[in-house]
């Protein structure tokens, strides 16, 4: 009897240990299953950050392109407005000829110097029509050049540079580059900085390769009052920072000081609300002004020069 309970013991500790074995090669096998689905769960999130960070880049990519051809679309109508103006001014100067034409054909006798005084009429409205053909073909050469200048500068600059430092504008008959001051110079001084002079070097190789433009260089601040042992005033300042972008231009980069132009604006022709400091930083800035010369203009307005 008593071999017989051993027997019946060591029977159920053998099924005991068995049972156990099987039970912990069981909670193994479910421990590494759960640690690889941790792992592919993992690679799932970065995979997941990504795409997020890739899509990211082409909403951003996207608005550019979008203000990119919104600045075309109000470029292509300002020109447009103008062309129209000019085609307007052309027909009022042809009806003006046709009813004075209509006039002269009226008269039944008409004296030698009548004769004289109409054929000097037709000649001079004659002019005045190759005159303003010529002030149309001319102002579409400056929009064309200017547009081209615009694009050049835009390649140029827009290597490490960001939308908030730099901005590139066409204006009538006029290329504009807004110049953030936080790039330009050192808080409150009129230093610049190095990053400064390496953007100006590339805005003066543009500037030598049209030596038929000037240059204006315009300092705007905000409406915060300075005053330190060298700086007096935002007057002050803002003609310190021109004249300091003007001496860079001339002593580093050889741009002719006969084609250039400082001037300070101070804080009186802000671009937003000196109310807040987001305001207060886009109006703190430097403008470069790339004009035709005065001259040109002269000879624009000169009558002899219209072409027979």
């Amino acid at each position: 009897m008593m071999q017989t309970i051993v027997k019946i013991l060591l029977l159920c500790t053998l099924t005991f240990s068995m049972f156990s074995c099987i039970s912990k090669k069981k909670m193994l096998s479910v421990q590494s299953e759960l640690e690889m689905a941790n792992k592919d769960l993992g690679k799932c999130g970065e995979s997941l950050n990504d795409y997020m960070a890739q899509l990211s880049a082409c909403e951003k990519e996207k608005a550019q392109l979008m203000n990119e051809v919104k600045n075309s679309e109000s470029n292509t109508t300002l020109r447009q407005e103008q062309i129209n103006d000019l085609k307007n001014q052309i027909a009022d100067l042809k009806k003006q000829r046709d009813q004075q034409v209509s006039q002269v054909g009226d008269l039944t006798v008409l004296s030698k110097s009548a004769n004289d005084n109409i054929a000097e009429t037709l000649n001079q409205l004659s002019k005045k029509d190759k005159y303003i053909q010529l002030i149309q073909a001319a102002k579409t050469k400056a929009d064309s050049i200017n547009l081209a200048l615009a694009v050049n500068l835009k390649g140029v600059l827009s290597q490490g540079l960001s939308d908030d430092d730099v901005e590139i504008k066409v204006d009538k008959t006029v290329v504009f580059i807004n110049l953030s001051d936080k790039m330009l110079y050192t808080s409150g001084s009129a230093v610049l900085t190095p990053r400064a002079k390496e953007v100006l070097g590339k805005i003066a190789k543009i500037i030598e390769s049209r030596p038929e433009l000037e240059v204006m260089v315009e300092g705007h601040t905000d409406n915060v009052p300075i005053t330190s042992v060298s700086i007096k005033d935002n007057w002050d300042l803002s003609v310190s920072r021109a004249t300091a972008v003007v001496r860079v231009l001339q002593k580093d980069y050889g741009v002719a000081p006969n084609r250039l132009v400082a001037a300070g604006r101070s804080e009186f022709l802000p671009l937003a609300d000196n109310s807040t400091s987001e305001g207060r930083s886009i109006n703190r800035r430097t403008r470069i002004i790339i004009l035709p010369k005065l001259d040109q203009f002269y000879d624009l307005l000169n009558p002899d020069n219209v072409p027979d």
